[in-house]
């Protein structure tokens, strides 16, 4: 079987006093799954570890977010979470600070049973 997708939910979050890129993306995660309510797992009886979980983040300097404080943060599956160019830096000069906005794309695949043309 090939997995497919059945769930992709998008989320923003932001840490808006000291420029930390990981607090805000685990924010636009957090995001992204209260958007959902994956009910049909329990209803259907799937094996929620057998989920793959695609997280992609976008913020201004992706390298600068711990990918694996990201991961610890979802609750099912098997997740993998990349960092790539996006978001937004928003500067407070008088401050010496950044507001650091992240978003965040959840994508979930499994296999499905392959149905029958009838």
């Amino acid at each position: 079987m090939t997995a497919k997708r059945i769930i992709l939910e998008l989320g923003s979050g932001n840490d808006l006093h000291g420029g930390d890129y990981t607090k805000a993306a685990i924010r636009a995660v957090q995001d992204a799954l209260h958007h959902s309510s994956m009910m049909w797992i329990r209803t259907l009886g799937v094996d929620s570890k057998q989920m793959q979980v695609d997280v992609t983040i976008g913020v201004q300097q992706p390298d600068k977010v711990d990918t694996a404080a990201v991961k610890a943060t979802l609750p099912h599956g098997i997740v993998t979470v990349k960092a790539v160019l996006g978001g937004l830096n928003v500067p407070d000069p008088e401050r010496g600070d950044i507001a650091v906005i992240a978003s965040a794309a959840v994508s979930v695949r499994m296999d499905l049973p392959q149905q029958k043309a009838g």
